[in-house]
């Protein structure tokens, strides 16, 4: 018998232990979205439509009919820099019936000394600050300066020293990384991270495909909780080129792959995640597309993957 047979037929069991009044009560008690066909908010992480500026980005998917918005802190930056506000900027988003999840993101915020921790601190505030100014709830801490043979005490002592900085001054939660191309590569490792920095707003942001192509794999997601998860990165990747040889613009619509999304979301509902979905492309491809095409694409294959895993 596998173990996902053997986790079935176990939770099986222990639901007949169960009073119905119980089990009817979680059943109604539990929001959904996207007219009750998600039990996430589905999100439109920016980078997916890449060429449009930030404000048109934001009325294609409230058009969509995205829950959400991920934007990047370059984005923030370039609409401040044009004289946006963006404090009025997310108030445009939220009468549009979106909010932002997220905002990437904290780079070269977690470098090995520190002498370089104190001097990317006005970066780092710089980004906090925009990223609140949105309205984001969370912003994603990037391990892309740790080194190549980071400390891992020392990395989690900056991310607790930031995980405080971004909740004490900007009411923000800083949330950690894994990127494949930096030294800090898998999910497992992240967790390593989030678990010493020893705090209770530590939270880490997965995604499939780095998941996949860091070879870190998936089996490891059904044990964490759900409430360790800050937003969740979602797209497929195709079968060739083989793994070693897949970049982020190799990245394609969820279901159009080869990566097992629908167990994916099942251990996702299982373990008690509850935030966003985060659609995230980086398919040049798709960038020459019509836009407007591509996010309803996106939401609507989000959605099948959805329906197939049943949650």
């Amino acid at each position: 018998m596998d173990r996902r047979k053997f986790i079935s037929l176990g939770a099986a069991s222990s639901a007949l232990l169960v009073s119905p009044y119980v089990q009817h009560t979680n059943t109604a008690t539990q929001k959904r979205y996207q007219k009750g066909k998600s039990p996430w908010p589905i999100c439109l992480d920016t980078a997916t439509i890449r060429p449009a500026s930030l404000r048109d980005k934001i009325t294609i998917a409230a058009k969509a009919g995205y829950d959400a918005i991920e934007p990047w802190d370059s984005e923030l930056e370039k609409f401040e820099a044009e004289g946006g506000n963006l404090k009025d900027l997310g108030k445009e988003i939220r009468d549009l019936g979106l909010f932002v999840p997220s905002v990437i993101g904290l780079w070269n915020a977690l470098p090995p000394t520190q002498a370089l921790f104190d001097e990317s601190l006005k970066d780092t505030r710089r980004r906090m600050r925009m990223a609140a100014d949105i309205g984001s709830q969370h912003i994603q801490t990037i391990p892309n300066t740790v080194g190549d043979h980071y400390e891992q005490q020392w990395v989690a002592n900056r991310y607790r020293d930031l995980i405080e900085l971004a909740k004490n001054d900007y009411n923000l939660e800083a949330a950690l990384v894994f990127v494949k191309y930096f030294p800090l590569k898998t999910l497992g490792q992240a967790m390593a991270v989030a678990i010493d920095a020893n705090h209770p707003g530590a939270l880490v942001i997965p995604d499939t495909y780095h998941m996949h192509i860091s070879e870190g794999g998936f089996e490891g997601l059904s044990l964490i909780s759900g409430k360790s998860i800050a937003i969740f990165q979602f797209s497929d990747a195709p079968a060739t080129p083989t793994i070693e040889k897949l970049e982020d613009s190799h990245r394609v619509y969820p279901g159009d792959g080869i990566l097992p999304l629908t167990t994916v979301l099942q251990d996702l509902k299982a373990i008690g995640f509850e935030k966003c979905i985060s659609l995230e492309l980086y398919n040049p491809e798709y960038w020459k597309q019509d836009l407007q095409q591509v996010a309803e694409t996106g939401l609507r294959k989000t959605l099948a993957v959805i329906s197939e895993a049943g949650v």
